[in-house]
C-alpha cells in the first residue's frame, strides 16, 4: 500500500462530505444560493442602469455594455471559485489555531496547506458560476467580435491564474493568524484590495489612478486577475505583436510567484505555531 495519499481522492472526499453536510440542511443551502444570486442580480441591475446613461465605461477603453458584461462574468467566475473552495477554509484557519485543532492537521500524513485550504467546499457559491456562464453566453452573442480558438483555450488557463493569485493573497493573510491571533482586520483587507479587480484597468488614469494601476498590477497583481482573461474574449489576439503578450506573460509569472510566496509565508507561520499541548 502506498504511503502517500492520493490528493485528488482526498479532495473528492472533502467535496462529497461538504455536499452531504449542505444537503443535511437543505433550507439553509437554498437560502445561501438565493442570497448570493440576489446580490449578483442587484449588481447586474446596477450596471444595466449605468449603461442606460453611457455607451462605455471610460473614453476609448473598449469596454462597451456587452464587453463589460463579459468582464463581469469573468469576475463572477473567479470569485465563485475562490469563495467555493478557499474562502471558508481561510476564514476558519484562525479558529483552528485558537482551539488547537491545527495540531490534528499537522499530524496527518498529508500536506498541511492542502488540508487547511481545501477541507471544506461551499457548494452554494457555485450557483454564481452557473449564472456567470449564462451571462457570458448572452454577452458573447451580442458583441460583434468572435474570439478565436486560441483565445478560448487560453481563457480558462488565465482564469485559473487569477484564482491562484487571489488564493495566494488570501492564504497568506490567513496564515498571519499564527502571529496575530484573530486577524479579522487583515482578512477584511483582502476584500478591500480585491475590489480594485472588479473594474477594467483602463479606468485607472491620472495622478491618482495611474499609481494605483501600477501598484495593483505589478506589486499586488490583483488587476490582472480579471482583466487579462476578459480581454482575451473581447479584443483580437495578435501573436505577431510582442507588446500584446507582455501583460499575459506577466500574469503567468505573477501567479507562479504568488503561489511560491504564499507557500513560504504559510510554512514560516507553521514554524511559529505553538501546539495547544505545549
Amino acid at each position: 500500500m502506498s504511503q502517500h495519499p492520493s490528493y485528488l481522492r482526498v479532495f473528492c472526499t472533502f467535496a462529497r462530505n461538504s455536499l452531504v453536510r449542505d444537503m443535511t440542511f437543505r433550507g439553509n443551502f437554498l437560502i445561501e444560493i438565493v442570497s448570493s444570486m440576489s446580490w449578483v442580480c442587484m449588481n447586474l441591475g446596477f450596471y444595466i442602469l449605468i449603461f442606460q446613461n453611457t455607451d462605455s465605461i471610460g473614453l476609448d477603453t473598449g469596454w462597451g455594455k456587452y464587453q463589460f458584461f463579459i468582464f463581469l462574468s469573468t469576475t463572477l467566475l473567479v470569485n465563485s471559485l475562490v469563495q467555493a473552495f478557499f474562502m471558508p477554509n481561510a476564514a476558519e484557519f484562525s479558529e483552528l489555531i485558537r482551539t488547537g485543532t491545527l495540531d490534528f492537521a499537522l499530524l496527518k500524513p498529508i500536506d498541511t496547506q492542502f488540508l487547511v485550504s481545501l477541507q471544506r467546499v461551499n457548494w452554494a457559491s457555485l450557483g454564481n458560476f452557473g449564472f456567470a456562464l449564462v451571462l457570458m453566453g448572452y454577452a458573447l452573442s451580442k458583441v460583434d467580435y468572435v474570439p478565436g480558438v486560441l483565445q478560448v483555450i487560453l481563457y480558462p488557463f488565465y482564469l485559473l491564474c487569477g484564482v491562484a493569485i487571489l488564493y495566494s493573497l488570501m492564504i497568506s493573510l490567513a496564515a498571519t493568524s499564527v502571529w496575530l491571533g484573530r486577524n479579522q482586520t487583515l482578512y477584511n483587507f483582502w476584500f478591500y484590495i480585491t475590489n480594485f479587480s472588479r473594474y477594467p484597468m483602463e479606468i485607472y488614469k491620472g495622478p491618482i489612478g495611474t499609481p494605483l494601476r501600477h501598484a495593483f498590477t505589478f506589486i499586488v497583481p490583483v488587476l490582472v486577475v480579471v482583466n487579462v482573461p476578459a480581454q482575451l474574449l473581447v479584443k483580437p489576439l495578435r501573436p505577431q505583436v510582442p507588446g500584446d503578450w507582455l501583460l499575459p506573460g506577466f500574469t503567468v509569472v505573477a501567479a507562479a510567484v504568488s503561489l511560491l510566496a504564499s507557500r513560504w509565508v504559510f510554512n514560516r507561520s507553521l514554524l511559529g505555531y505553538r501546539s495547544a499541548s505545549s
